[in-house]
Order: structure tokens, then C-alpha cells, then sequence
């Protein structure tokens, strides 16, 4: 598939109207979930880089903390339908005719039975004008029977699986703490695309002891892997993390400015094919919560910065 777009990479937002005719918006889910390398089942503290601020969603209180996972099940289903009215609501003022996608996002969004995920996936669903779903999760936390389930669910409606790899560095796997090595992510994503489901990856730059060279030889790992959709952005130290209390792995953590991360993109971009949709290359962080690096840009105004550059190296 060529690019069908006057950008010069595959981008999202022309992808994904083509693939659904119309226009489409995430809405952010957060279904209070956790993840294995934060409640103790293979570690705790979570990844370097993740801040644990509102971890919990308003719904999560005591009470329902004693429930059963009978009794809370509607509680939770009910919030999904809240907060993607809540969306809805926000983006329609400007937008009436937007169909949606429902995002889950925070944390590893397949981290429980798969009863309880079925429930919240087509309480999404349920809701009028989501035209699809999202989940973003752990290569490490999807079983073959959900993925039974969700290998039907892509037959009826639009489906992405977002699989955090992070990086395919088993060395910077653990001194992340991610807690799964490349090979686990590596299978997960081929036994995905396997079943004919959206598979989309998001990777981190800049980790520990991964200079440029290491970077970019990534990159072709990346190129090589059935994958329908690419998500990148720079590292990013903020407040609340493991990596903001120690600043000896800070050192050995690639900062990068605007012009030295553009460069790296247009190196990086180079080893993929075009079919790969690239649906992200930053993260803006809220500015209370972010150390560094500070950039002072908005999303846009970088890929505007990235579009200029890549469309003068072509």
C-alpha cells in the first residue's frame, strides 16, 4: 500500500478516515487497571519512566474496593459508558458529526479475567457512535483465550491491539523494569497479526544505553515485524518515578532536543516500509508533572517541524 496522503509517511489520521469513511476521535478509557510489574505478581514500582499519579479512577473507591467482582462489575461498565459520554460531549461541540474510538489506555488493559474484559470492551462498544476499539496492553498480559475472543470482535467492528514494547533490548527490558524480554513481545505480535487483528507497537526513545546506532539497528527489527501501526516518542523524565529518584540511570538516558529527535525520525522513518502507519512521535507530558526534556511544542507544531524536515531530505 502506498501513502495516499500528501504527508510524506503513512499518517493515522488519513488511514484510519479511509479505513472507517469518516472521521474518527479517540476517547481515553481508564478501566482502573493494573499492571504484573506493579502489584507484585513479576515486581513492583512499575517501568522507570511511569508515573502513578491518579492511578486509580474516581469509581475505584472503598466501597466498591469490598465489593465482589459480581457486585462491582456494573459499577465499572457504567463508568466506561460515563466517560465516554463525557468524550463524546467535549469533542461533538466542535465536531457534531465524529465517530469514535474507544481508547483504553492507562495501564495494561488485559490485566484481568477475560469475563471482566468482555464486559468492558462491549460496554464500550454499546455505546452510540463508537465505531471501534483500542486496547493498549502488555505483550505479556494477552492469553490465547482472549485473543480468541477478540479475533471474532475484529470481525464486527474495528479492533487495535497497541502492544507496549518499548524496546527490543532485553539488556534495556531489564534495566527498565519491564519485566517480559523482546522474544515475548515479538511472539505476541505475530500470533495477533496472525488473526487477521489490527496490531499496532509503541516504542520509547532515548531509553538507557540506547544510543543512535542502537536506535535505528531497532529499527529494522521493527520493519521486520508484522505490524499494521507504529507509535514513538521521545523519553521523558517526570515527576513521581523511579527514573526522577535516580539520577545515575538519568545519565545514561538520551535527552534529546527537538532538532537532534527530527534528525533521528528521519533516519528512523527511512528503514520502515511505507505501509507502516505511523500514528504518533511525541508525548507532551502536563508541564507540572515534567522534568525534562522541556521543549516548549506542542504535538503539532513538532510534526509540523518533522513533516518540514523529512519533506527536504526526500
Amino acid at each position: 500500500m502506498q501513502k495516499d496522503n500528501k504527508r510524506p509517511y503513512n499518517d493515522y489520521g488519513n488511514w484510519i478516515k479511509k479505513r472507517l469513511g469518516h472521521k474518527v476521535q479517540k476517547i481515553s478509557v481508564d478501566a482502573g487497571f493494573s499492571c504484573p510489574n506493579r502489584d507484585g505478581s513479576i515486581g513492583k514500582g512499575g517501568c522507570i519512566y511511569c508515573n502513578n499519579a491518579a492511578f486509580n479512577p474516581a469509581y475505584c473507591s472503598d466501597t466498591a474496593g469490598r465489593m465482589s467482582q459480581e457486585e462491582a462489575l456494573p459499577l465499572e461498565t457504567e463508568n466506561i459508558r460515563l466517560q465516554l459520554e463525557r468524550g463524546k460531549e467535549f469533542f461533538s461541540r466542535k465536531y457534531p458529526d465524529m465517530k469514535y474510538i474507544a481508547y483504553f489506555q492507562s495501564y495494561t488493559n488485559t490485566y484481568a479475567s477475560t469475563e471482566r474484559l468482555k464486559a468492558l470492551y462491549e460496554a464500550a462498544l454499546n455505546v452510540e457512535d463508537v465505531v471501534g476499539i483500542s486496547i493498549a496492553t502488555r505483550p505479556d498480559c494477552v492469553s490465547a483465550e482472549l485473543l480468541d475472543y477478540l479475533e471474532v470482535m475484529s470481525r464486527r467492528t474495528f479492533l487495535t491491539m497497541e502492544y507496549g514494547v518499548e524496546s527490543l533490548n532485553d539488556d534495556t527490558l531489564k534495566i527498565i523494569n519491564r519485566g517480559h524480554d523482546s522474544s515475548c513481545a515479538i511472539i505476541i505480535i505475530k500470533d495477533t497479526h496472525a488473526r487477521g487483528i489490527t496490531t499496532c507497537i509503541h516504542l520509547i526513545l532515548g531509553l538507557p544505553d540506547e544510543d543512535e546506532d542502537e536506535i535505528l539497528r531497532q529499527a529494522d527489527i521493527v520493519n521486520s515485524l508484522p505490524i499494521d501501526i507504529l507509535k514513538l516518542h521521545q523519553l521523558q523524565i517526570t515527576r513521581g518515578t523511579l527514573l526522577e529518584k535516580d539520577v545515575s540511570l538519568q545519565r545514561r538516558c538520551t535527552l534529546f532536543t527537538p532538532e537532534e529527535y527530527v534528525r533521528l525520525l528521519g533516519k528512523y522513518i527511512k528503514k520502515l516500509r511505507p505501509e507502516i502507519v505511523l500514528e504518533r512521535f511525541t508525548s507532551q507530558s502536563p508541564s507540572e508533572l515534567l522534568i525534562a526534556p522541556r521543549w516548549g511544542l506542542k504535538n503539532h507544531e513538532f510534526t509540523h517541524l518533522l513533516e518540514r524536515h523529512l519533506s527536504e531530505q526526500s
